[in-house]
């Protein structure tokens, strides 16, 4: 055999084992390299997470880590990391996956209901990586309070419930500088004429719009029960809410979770700045997180006469208004005396 032949030969061997290498290392690029049941997952790479640390987060959620750290070498992947919150779909290959770990997913954020700054943080601190210590931390920086207005007591005021677009890795510090944007743009000049024709500013109109906010559940009342309020607020009235006094209680016990259903007369006398029956004008800060229609309600109320209201026994969830205290006695005895009969004691 000559040696042409021979070089011929060993040529076809060397192109073909390229061949199937090819074939075999495409193969291994191609293949679904997911190990985990559900359609889709959310994983989650930390801030300042290392490639080690990485493999090892995703290692529950792929088939053959080998194969995937071959890839992503071959990517400059191990170079390149970035923290975030990404979407691993079931059947994804390696060059997939590593594409996959390039692209950031937005949580969509959501909040509502809060009644302290405390609650707010736990709340967000479950749904993005940066704790609520850190977001407690940062709400309540002397700086940022004093720089836009606000005060440990009334910060609640910044936060409007909604679904916010956020990235999973945004820290306490970048939560906090959106909110206060978001802050600002909520409360834009129509908004802002609007609380000043009820002689309020935008952290007082917050303030009663979570008192209003938890006076009723029934969002067409809300209206009516802040024309009310602003009624006594011209009158120099005591705003006389329940619950402020409810708050009040908890604040003094330092117990948020307990479910209080009647307020006694010797509630009524408790010293607090949130106890509204022993002090005129609004409380220091909100009682809880007002939703948009409570806001709403408070910039444009109802335009009525009525001073007092009560919960009413006929129709559940809603009051009876009067516009004099002979009227309105007569619907709290009604009141009183159902409730007795039920039984309720706190």
């Amino acid at each position: 055999m000559n040696l042409k032949k021979i070089i011929s030969i060993v040529s076809i061997v060397l192109i073909s084992t390229l061949v199937v290498y090819g074939f075999i290392l495409i193969g291994q690029i191609f293949a679904d390299n997911t190990k985990f049941s559900e359609k889709e997952i959310y994983v989650h790479i930390p801030t300042d997470a290392n490639y080690d640390e990485v493999k090892k987060i995703i290692a529950p959620y792929v088939g053959n880590i080998d194969r995937f750290e071959m890839v992503a070498n071959k990517m400059s992947y191990p170079e390149n990391l970035s923290p975030g919150r990404y979407l691993f779909a079931k059947g994804m290959n390696s060059y997939e996956l590593v594409k996959t770990l390039r692209r950031n997913v937005p949580v969509k954020l959501a909040f509502n209901n809060q009644e302290r700054v405390e609650n707010l943080a736990g709340r967000v601190g479950s749904q993005i990586e940066a704790d609520s210590v850190s977001l407690l931390t940062s709400f309540k920086d002397s700086i940022f309070l004093k720089e836009n207005g606000f005060n440990e007591d009334n910060v609640l005021a910044v936060f409007i419930p909604n679904t916010y677009e956020i990235y999973w890795n945004t820290t306490a510090e970048k939560f906090r500088d959106k909110m206060i944007k978001e802050y600002r743009k909520f409360w834009n000049k129509e908004r802002v004429a609007k609380a000043a024709a009820q002689n309020l500013t935008p952290i007082e109109a917050t303030i009663l719009a979570s008192i209003v906010h938890k006076e009723s559940v029934k969002k067409d009342e809300r209206p009516r029960i802040a024309g009310v309020y602003l009624n006594r607020l011209k009158l120099g009235m005591p705003l006389q809410a329940d619950p402020t006094v409810i708050f009040a209680i908890k604040k003094k016990s330092n117990d948020f979770e307990q479910l209080i259903k009647r307020v006694f007369y010797n509630d009524l006398t408790m010293s607090s700045p949130y106890n509204t029956y022993m002090n005129t004008g609004l409380p220091p800060g909100p009682i809880a997180m007002p939703d948009i229609t409570a806001l709403e309600a408070v910039l444009t109320p109802e335009n009525n006469d009525f001073i007092y209201f009560c919960a009413s026994v006929e129709r559940f969830g809603y009051h009876e208004f009067a516009a004099t205290l002979s009227e309105h006695n007569k619907n709290a005895k009604k009141y009183s005396d159902w409730i007795n009969s039920q039984g309720v004691k706190r």
